[in-house]
Parts: C-alpha cells; sequence; structure tokens
C-alpha cells in the first residue's frame, strides 16, 4: 500500500478548514499531511486505519489524529455494492498546530491543549463526550471566522479535559515512521530506538542511563508505565507492522528485521501487542490496495 502526502496549502484564505463529507463511500488513500484533524461520524461503519492501529469505526466516533500521522477509513464492503444507497458522512476539521501562531499553545492558559495537540501524535479516540461537543463540531461551520475560531479553541479545550479516551497507533509505529526525528531524544531512548533489531539487554539500556539494572527498571516503569520489556517489544513490533504496511518483506524476514530471535515468539508477541497474528493485521491493509 503506497503511503500519499497529501498538501491542503491554498485550499481555501483561512487558517483552518471545516470539511462536511456525505458520499457513497470515504476516500480510499493511505494518506499523511502536517495538518491535525478532527474526525468526527455522522454516519457509516468500516475500518478505521491509524498508523499501526487497525480498529471498527462506527456513527458517533470522535477522533483526533496528529500531524504528519498516516490515516484511512474504509467503509464496509457493503458501502461498495451495486446500488446500496448507503452514504459515507462526517464532519473532518483540519488546522496546523500553528495556525494561532508557533508559541499560542505554550501560553499558560493554553497548555492544556497543547498537551492534546501532543498527545495527538499518536491518534485519539475520545469515549462518551459530553453531546455538546459533536453539536458545536457539527454548527460550527455556521458560524464567521471570529466565532469559528473561537469555538474550535472551546471544543479543543473540552476535549482537552476529557479523561476518557483511548490512545491509537503504537510508541513503536510513531518512532518508526520519524525515525529521523530521533535526535531530539534522551540517551537511553536513542539507545533503544537504534539497536532495537539486535539482542538488547536491561543491564545494556541501564548502563547507558548509567543506573544499576534494577533501579533503572523501576525507574523506566515509572516514567513509562510499562516495563522495559514491554516497551522494547511495542518498538519492535510497530516497526514490524510498518514494515507490513509498506510491503517490504515477507513475514519471516520482518521477524528477523524486527529483532527477533523466532517465529514463534514474533508472532506472539505480535498478536500480544496487535491483537491480530502478522497474517491478519496484514491482510487488512492488503483488501483495501
Amino acid at each position: 500500500m503506497k503511503l500519499h502526502l497529501i498538501s491542503r496549502d491554498n485550499l481555501e484564505n483561512t487558517s483552518f478548514t471545516v470539511t462536511r463529507h456525505n458520499e457513497p463511500s470515504f476516500l480510499k488513500v493511505w494518506h499523511y499531511h502536517p495538518e491535525l484533524e478532527l474526525v468526527l461520524t455522522l454516519k457509516s461503519t468500516g475500518t478505521r486505519f491509524v498508523g499501526d492501529s487497525i480498529k471498527k469505526f462506527e456513527e458517533g466516533d470522535l477522533v483526533l489524529i496528529g500531524k504528519n500521522l498516516p490515516h484511512m477509513w474504509v467503509n464496509d464492503d457493503y458501502y461498495f455494492e451495486a446500488n446500496s444507497g448507503l452514504m459515507a458522512e462526517d464532519i473532518v476539521i483540519h488546522f496546523k498546530e500553528e495556525f494561532l501562531g508557533k508559541d499560542f499553545f505554550e501560553a499558560k492558559e493554553m497548555k492544556p491543549i497543547g498537551k492534546l495537540l501532543e498527545k495527538a501524535k499518536f491518534g485519539i479516540k475520545f469515549i462518551d463526550v459530553d453531546s455538546s461537543i459533536p453539536e458545536k463540531i457539527e454548527n460550527i461551520s455556521s458560524l464567521n471566522s471570529f466565532e469559528r475560531t473561537i469555538e474550535l479553541l472551546k471544543i479543543l479545550n473540552n476535549l482537552a479535559s476529557h479523561n476518557n479516551y483511548e490512545v491509537l497507533s503504537s510508541e513503536g509505529y510513531i518512532k518508526a515512521f520519524n525515525k529521523t526525528k530521533n535526535v531530539t531524544l534522551d540517551n537511553t531512548y536513542v539507545y533503544i530506538f537504534e539497536n532495537f533489531n539486535k539482542p538488547i539487554s536491561l543491564e545494556d539500556v541501564a548502563n547507558v542511563a548509567n543506573m544499576n539494572p534494577s533501579a533503572f527498571s523501576r525507574y523506566f516503569k515509572r516514567i513509562n508505565r510499562k516495563t522495559f520489556s514491554r516497551y522494547l517489544n511495542e518498538v519492535r513490533i510497530g516497526y514490524a507492522c510498518n514494515q507490513l504496511i509498506e510491503q517490504r518483506g515477507n513475514i519471516a524476514s520482518i521477524c528477523y528485521e524486527s529483532g527477533f530471535n523466532n517465529i514463534s515468539n514474533f508472532n506472539r508477541q505480535f498478536k500480544n501487542i496487535t491483537n491480530k497474528t502478522p497474517s491478519e493485521y496484514l491482510k487488512h491493509f492488503t483488501y483495501t490496495n
């Protein structure tokens, strides 16, 4: 599956766009763009692809996609049957992180929204949101430019304080997709990512952090809310998902390239993290070509 960069520059003379789609099906293109994307599904069902996340979507879903995060919404098969009469409808808001100025969300009053936009790099599905939020999204296009901007800030502020959500894509996939940006990470994370496809022990990483292994293990779990071994497996599986999506080898070769030393362990860890076998995961993507 080819990944497409979609440019929305010069779509219209505004700092962000609000688009309502009402078509027989959503655009079936695996793509990314520098704008963040807030999507409210009004009608339609199918499969949502965000990074290495594959989930069903349905009416009422509200999802925030971070900048440059690959994604695609694919309707169920019966939407493509002749004379189905079905329609796929959503409202999509595209905006760049700096649409109100480079440092706008660094202001103390705006930091909750800034943290939300940072979290969105993984993709976020909001669960059980107050009905007022979808209503605001549906009505935003009817406002004038100033009121529309204020309303978007209100929507983002409400979502920033909403605690019931699901993070979609994995840490490993994000690091694999943005591998050229890892110069900003600290030495420990750089070491893990640059060596994940080789044997790495807890002692190796603890040495990089200048800590003894037991202290490092406790510290790592407290900071990341997962064990070092789980984190390492997520990085490896995230990379494997990226390779599978881009069709850069067969399952066996990707297993070893991702740092696993046998197929059975690779399959076990893959299903543990993605809830699918590598074959099932690959099938979800290849059927959309």
